[in-house]
Formats: structure tokens, sequence, C-alpha cells
């Protein structure tokens, strides 16, 4: 199992402040690298922060907006300059707003995708960057979804936003493959997070949940396999995958 042991290795990780993000990053912790966690809500990263030193990792929280174009440099160097290179990025942060095409005001749409698709591009870009300048290789993970291949009813831009979140995906593994750098997307299923909670509570949710093919969402902890993979050097042959964990639900 030494393959998967992520010991000196530096990630980070967006959105790290719930959802996904937070598991993501105590399981990476966990595995052993050293977790830079970034999000806009700094009280909650102390609180992970915290969490992850006292369970014997190394962290540091990071204020970070991912649509702030100018923010994305500096947040990169102060992880940097506090636990070194880094190794893996989690592209993870996002949002969805539903609505129809029609009523659905411009402003959510691009609000969508300048959080979905653009900020995750400008920070694979700039990742990307240094690991060609270093020449040491990397792991970038993109956090798409079940969404990049099928379509979600009232979810048009979220749709469009993971789809082109995909096809990035290996256009950034075939570009940059020369240089060891895997770039690979995990594609979820539905996972009760803040943003879908509500609605999964509401009988048309508890409807949808029994429409699915198991009858069940998908657990945050299903992923950790697949986290670990990407990240690892036991992922050095897989770049440019959309690697769909659904539990069946986009069949």
């Amino acid at each position: 199992m030494a393959e998967f042991d992520l010991t000196g290795r530096t990630a980070f990780v967006t959105g790290a402040t719930g959802g996904l993000g937070h598991r993501f990053a105590r399981v990476l912790a966990g595995a052993g690298a050293a977790v830079a966690i970034a999000a806009r809500r700094i009280d909650r990263l102390s609180v992970l922060k915290e969490e992850i030193e006292q369970a014997g990792g190394r962290c540091t929280a990071v204020a970070f907006d991912v649509t702030d174009d100018a923010r994305v440099a500096p947040a990169l160097d102060e992880a940097e300059a506090a636990l070194g290179p880094i190794d893996i990025l989690v592209n993870n942060a996002g949002i969805s707003i539903s609505g129809s095409i029609v009523h659905l005001p411009l402003a959510d749409f691009d609000a969508v995708l300048g959080t979905d698709l653009r900020a995750p591009y400008v920070l694979a870009r700039e990742t990307g960057r240094r690991m060609i300048a270093r020449q040491s290789g990397g792991r970038i993970i993109n956090v798409a979804s079940m969404a990049s291949f099928r379509v979600l009813a009232g979810q048009t831009p979220y749709c469009i936003a993971k789809a082109g979140l995909a096809m990035m995906t290996q256009c950034m593994a075939r570009e940059w493959a020369r240089y060891r750098i895997n770039v690979n997307a995990i594609c979820p299923g539905y996972i009760e997070t803040e943003i879908n909670s509500a609605w999964f509570a509401t009988e048309k949710g508890k409807e949808h949940i029994r429409a699915m093919p198991r009858r069940r969402l998908i657990e945050k902890e299903d992923l950790d396999g697949i986290l670990l993979l990407l990240a690892s050097d036991a992922s050095r042959a897989i770049t440019g995958s959309l690697i769909g964990i659904d539990d069946a639900q986009s069949l």
C-alpha cells in the first residue's frame, strides 16, 4: 500500500469548509499529505485546521474566493510558504442555481459558470505553471459530476459547467502529459451536501431518491478510495479520465 502514502506531498483543496471539500481535506491529511484548505469562510477553515492538526496532520488555512483572479497566485504562494510546493490540486469549489432556462437570470448563469468552470480553469492553469517550472509532476483532480454527461432537470448552467469541466480535464491532461502532470475528474452522483439537503428533505426530494436504482444517495465516504487513487503514485498511468461514482444513478 506504499503507493497510496502521501507523506511528503502537499495538497490544495478548494471549497474546504463544507460538503465534499471538508471530507477530501481530512482524507488527504489522513494519508500523510500536508493540506492547504481554501474557502471564503475563514471561521470554518479554522475549525477544520484544528481538527486536522489534532489528528497529527499538517494544515494551513487560506482565505480564498475562487472567482477572484487576483487572489489565485497569492493564495498558492501563501499555501506553499507554509507547507511547501503543491503536488496535488483538488478543484472542488462549486455552486448550483436551479431554474428554467427562460426564467433564470443571466447573472445566475454567469455565477455558476464563473465558479464551476472558469475558476477551476484559472486555478489549474496557475498550479500547472508551477508544476511545469519545477519539473516535479503532480496531480490535478477536478470535481465534476454525472451532470457532465446527462441532463439534470432545472440545472442547465450546472450541467453546462460540469460538461465543460470534463472537457477541460481531458485537454489539460493531453497538453501536460509530457510534464508528468496527471489531470483527472471525479464525476459523482447525488450526495447530500449543504447545497441540496433542503431539497432532499422535501417530499419531492424523497420521491427522487426512491426513483434511484438503489433508492439511496451516495455518502461522502464513497469517494475516499478514488480520491486517494488519483492523488497518489498508484495513478501514475491514469490521466484524462472522467470517473463516475454515482451508484447507478445515471443508468
